[in-house]
C-alpha cells in the first residue's frame, strides 16, 4: 500500500501544525519565565495532582537524573512542593504550590486557542488517514 499525495500533504500538514503549537506553548512559558522542560513539568503535576518522580518519568518520558534535577530546580523556584506520602513515608509526593498553580492556570487560559488549532488538526488527519486503512 502506498499514500496517495493528499495524504501526505495532511500528514505534512498535522506535523507543521504540531511544530507550531510546540512552538508557540514554548515561547509562551518563554515569556512566563519557564522552560519548556519545566511548563512540561508543571503541566504534569497538575493533571495528576500528586505524583512521584518515577511516575513523572514515564509522563515526562525522561531519564530519573533528569526529572529529578528539573523537579529540584522547580522546587528551589517556589513552584512546587514535596511531602511524604500518608500511606508510606518513604515515598515523596509533588504537588504545585499555589504560586506554581496560578502560573499553570495562566498558561492553560492562553494555551486554549493553541490547543483547539491543534485539535482541529488531529481530526483532519486523523479522518484522511482512516479513510486509506
Amino acid at each position: 500500500m502506498t499514500a496517495e499525495p493528499s495524504d501526505l500533504e495532511r500528514v505534512a500538514a498535522f506535523r507543521s501544525e504540531l511544530r507550531r503549537f510546540v512552538l508557540r506553548t514554548n515561547s509562551a512559558a518563554a515569556e512566563a519565565g519557564l522552560s519548556p522542560q519545566r511548563y512540561d513539568l508543571l503541566l504534569a503535576i497538575r493533571s495528576a495532582g500528586e505524583v512521584r518522580v518515577t511516575e513523572l518519568c514515564d509522563l515526562l518520558q525522561l531519564q530519573q537524573t533528569a526529572v529529578t534535577q528539573l523537579v529540584k530546580r522547580t522546587e528551589e523556584a517556589g513552584l512546587v512542593e514535596r511531602r511524604a506520602s500518608a500511606a508510606d513515608g518513604r515515598v515523596w509526593l509533588l504537588q504545585l504550590t499555589a504560586a506554581g498553580e496560578a502560573l499553570v492556570q495562566r498558561m492553560v487560559v492562553a494555551a486554549r486557542g493553541e490547543v483547539s488549532e491543534l485539535a482541529t488538526a488531529l481530526q483532519q488527519v486523523g479522518a484522511s488517514l482512516h479513510d486509506v486503512s
